[in-house]
């Protein structure tokens, strides 16, 4: 069976894709790996970056001896597996992303790092903070200002900024049209730089993996991988 690679996004966990697997696996050979700071594994002495999660996914590849993988990267996920793809365009055999943030100014990345205050969350919504320490441990305080420094980072050297044309492997671009946090427009623009690329928009739908319709989400995955 080919294999089939899900990353989940920063802050995100891997249980995120478990109402997909049963079916999924069908297809493939399914792979959840947790990038490092998230879930039960400790956050990196020297910080986390889209450099680190992208060396991390050759490393798990390696390990696996995984070749010709499909990937599915819901938010960061998807930024990760294009800048594996980039490096490694020969072992992977096409890409979907979902709500994938590509446009990173750094003002931008300074804004959306400042909603990441532990205190703020624990006071204005109190429930996310309990789905953090439920899938981080008590950790998930130091995560959040790792993850802003990430995003930060990101928009001083985004990896991807002149890349994309130079990915030839098919992908399939998909955004939610009521996604807060990525624009229709950004992600058309990837799309058009890629060179093989499709775009799908879907309708009703905010960025998080658990207000996607799981029955819209396969019927899209389905097509675009041709699973009959």
């Amino acid at each position: 069976m080919p294999n089939l690679i899900l990353l989940h996004g920063a802050l995100g966990h891997s249980d995120i894709f478990n109402p997909y697997l049963e079916t999924l696996s069908s297809y493939f050979t399914i792979h959840t790996p947790l990038f490092s700071g998230h879930g039960n594994i400790d956050i990196p002495s020297d910080g986390i970056s889209i450099e680190k999660y992208t060396q991390e996914l050759v490393e798990y590849c390696t390990k696996n001896k995984l070749k010709d993988v499909f990937i599915f990267g819901h938010s960061m996920g998807g930024y990760v597996a294009l800048c594996y793809a980039l490096k490694n365009p020969e072992n992977v055999n096409s890409i979907i992303t979902l709500g994938t943030k590509f446009e990173w100014s750094e003002e931008q990345a300074v804004k959306e790092s400042k909603m990441l205050n532990p205190d703020t969350i624990l006071e204005k919504i109190p429930q996310y903070a309990q789905i953090l320490e439920k899938q981080h441990g008590t950790k998930w305080k130091q995560l959040l200002p790792s993850v802003a420094d990430l995003m930060i980072d990101l928009g001083k050297n985004p990896p991807l900024k002149n890349s994309l044309a130079t990915i030839n492997i098919p992908v399939q671009v998909m955004v939610g049209d009521k996604d807060n946090m990525v624009t229709i427009e950004e992600s058309t623009d990837v799309y058009r730089a890629l060179p093989n690329a499709k775009l799908v928009v879907l309708p009703d739908t905010k960025h998080p993996m658990d207000k996607v319709r799981p029955n819209l989400l396969f019927s899209l995955i389905k097509d675009f991988w041709n699973l009959s």
